[in-house]
């Protein structure tokens, strides 16, 4: 039974202990409340008035004013105030912004408040990142990330190696769906986090290559687990930095659909982009990988009909797999010995069996058949013999009809039609036009099947170089001789006299397509040189006078840019081409035609080397050009 004196001092202990809770919240309960704020800094007040309805649907609405502004805990305070430090109630995103890529780059140069403001919004509207009118909802990361990102001068600044992200996002598939509104769509801190950004380099990066599989399979799942099941996913979790991941495959912010023909998945391009890697030098050696999975790839048919464009045809994929790429000894894989017949049958149907007893990236000459074999070695000497013959054949016979046509020119030929020094002039232009034309079409094509030669250098674009501007010296030496040679040379005069145009080549122009349109029965007769001669010879005058103008701009381009505006030399580059197409196919047409392919001439007009013409030539030729005495010059 309890007694009076227990009973009494139990009573007495409650306004103690009411005391004692009164002196330990008395500090709170004497700090300022927002409403004690507010009588300054509201409309009207001393103090920049703060709007209290943006406030109340902020983020903040619950906090206290003190609580982020702890300098003006007593009234009055003084009137700068310390900034408003974050971490006090965010204090692990703060730890991860400062201590990543773009906390680093800030360095303490302003209030923390003031950054995170940057992307949260400022002063007291700030909104929590599920309100779609906050600037960190996911639906306007984008266009947020973009204030930066787009921005030249800025990337170039940080040293960003993707100035052109946020551009080349919008045109991939994750940026089509973030347009069109999908609210799955990936956006930017998805794949590159919110606070904790790290460069695609530092390991703990989310982008980083080990990495990249496990970010994009936060959306790709059933993908990842194939990926990580297959040989470069678990090369590429072992440590081989050089095992690709998705984004070296499918690009990185312009991700295409495999449907889109620009998409490097796609079945256009997939062969290349796997033969990236497959046909590097590096790559194959350092991981004894086979050489020459691509090279015989491209000489098959499957390689050659995808080559010319066919999407339907087999490529890389088609036999490996996509993400469930596996090592062929591994008995899951689709080109393991005992899964061929049913990876070839899906194309092939009823054919798979047979198709999978061969070397799957066979061609004739690697053929595991000895059958095959020793056809392909037989039709190589045969080949080599009978070509071989008939060249040797058609040599002798060659040989023989230019000592006969020698001969007979020497015997009936009335006109000298070149002396040597012209025919020798004739030879050196034909060459170096060769030369040329080879050497300066090589650096417009050069993977091109004829240029080939030029890629058996170790460095190709030297030899080329050098070839073309050797050639063109040596093409403009021969010019400034032939300048001398025809107006300082009685024989030059005189050929130039015979070369200028004159009214009678238009009237052979018309009299030759009259008799080849069947209105005349009779060819026109032509002087020493005809309209035809001539348009070639002004032709070659002018081609050469362009083309040698052009190069010298392009030999010294700094020169050109120096002393000229940069219309000169793009307008150097593109005569130079378009006069070069233009002279190569003129010869083809032209002079190929009048001098080798024209009936009378065929085989080949052999005054250029005998410098007479025969009798049947000179039967074309005026009476009193046919009854002139030889000319022969002492120049």
């Amino acid at each position: 039974m309890r007694t009076r004196a227990s009973f009494t001092g139990q009573f007495l202990c409650v306004p103690a202990l009411l005391l004692l809770l009164l002196a330990v919240c008395a500090p709170a309960a004497l700090s300022q409340s927002n409403e004690d704020c507010l009588l300054c800094h509201s409309e009207g007040g001393v103090a920049p008035p703060v709007d209290v309805a943006r406030l109340k649907s902020s983020a903040h609405k619950g906090v206290g004013c003190v609580s982020c502004h702890s300098a003006a805990s007593e009234i009055p305070h003084s009137e700068v105030l310390s900034p408003v430090d974050c971490k006090h109630c965010h204090k692990s995103e703060v730890v991860e912004y400062v201590t990543h890529r773009h906390g680093k780059m800030v360095g303490g140069q302003r209030p923390l408040s003031q950054v995170c403001g940057d992307c949260h919004g400022q002063s007291h509207s700030i909104l929590a990142r599920s309100d779609p009118g906050s600037p960190v909802h996911r639906s306007h990361i984008p266009a947020l990330c973009s204030t930066c990102h787009s921005d030249p001068g800025r990337m170039a600044t940080a040293s960003v190696g993707q100035p052109e992200a946020y551009n080349t996002y919008l045109n991939s598939v994750h940026g089509r769906a973030y347009g069109r509104g999908i609210s799955r769509a990936p956006v930017c801190t998805d794949c590159h986090g919110a606070h904790s950004l790290l460069p695609a380099s530092d390991p703990d990066s989310r982008v980083y290559s080990r990495n990249v599989p496990s970010t994009c399979g936060a959306c790709h799942a059933d993908i990842a687990v194939l990926y990580e099941k297959s040989v470069h996913g678990r090369a590429l979790r072992s440590g081989v930095n050089e095992a690709p991941a998705c984004t070296d495959c499918h690009g990185e912010h312009e991700i295409r659909s495999p449907k889109d023909s620009r998409s490097p998945v796609s079945a256009a391009s997939i062969s290349q982009t796997c033969g990236g890697c497959h046909k590097a030098e590096k790559i194959v050696s350092k991981f004894k990988l086979p050489g020459d999975r691509v090279s015989t790839f491209e000489e098959s048919y499957h390689g050659l009909a995808a080559k010319y464009g066919s999407l339907t045809v087999a490529n890389c994929a088609s036999c490996h797999g996509y993400h469930d790429v596996l090592a062929s000894s591994d008995p899951a894989s689709s080109v393991n010995k005992a899964n061929l017949p049913k990876t070839c049958g899906k194309c092939h149907v009823g054919a798979g069996k047979r198709l999978a007893e061969g070397y799957v990236h066979s061609t004739p000459a690697t053929s595991r058949s000895r059958v095959v074999h020793y056809v392909v070695i037989f039709y190589i000497g045969l080949i080599g013999l009978v070509i071989g013959g008939m060249l040797l054949h058609n040599s002798l016979d060659l040989l023989r009809k230019l000592v006969e046509h020698f001969r007979l020119a020497r015997a009936e030929g009335k006109l000298d039609r070149f002396l040597p020094i012209e025919r020798i002039q004739h030879i050196i232009l034909a060459i170096t036009f060769i030369v040329l034309a080879y050497t300066g079409f090589a650096i417009k094509y050069p993977l091109a099947v004829w240029a080939e030669p030029l890629r058996l250098f170790d460095n190709p674009e030297q030899v080329r170089g050098a070839a073309h501007r050797v050639t063109a010296a040596v093409f403009i030496a021969l010019c400034l001789y032939h300048v001398w040679f025809v107006f300082l040379t009685r024989r030059g005069k005189e050929q130039l006299r015979r070369l200028a145009p004159r009214l009678v080549d238009f009237t052979d122009l018309w009299l030759l397509t009259k008799y080849n349109l069947g209105l005349s029965s009779e060819r026109p007769k032509y002087s020493r040189y005809n309209y035809i001669e001539k348009s070639e010879y002004w032709a070659l005058i002018w081609g050469s006078a362009i083309m040698i103008v052009s190069g010298i701009l392009l030999v010294f381009g700094e020169v050109t840019l120096r002393f000229f505006p940069l219309w000169v030399s793009e307008l150097a580059t593109a005569v130079h081409f378009y006069e070069a197409v233009l002279a190569s196919a003129a010869i083809v047409v032209w002079h190929f035609y009048w001098s080798i392919f024209d009936p009378h001439s065929y085989p080949m007009n052999w005054s250029w080397i005998t410098g007479r013409l025969t009798h049947k030539q000179l039967e074309e030729r005026e009476p009193e050009e046919r009854s002139k005495p030889e000319e022969r010059s002492e120049e």
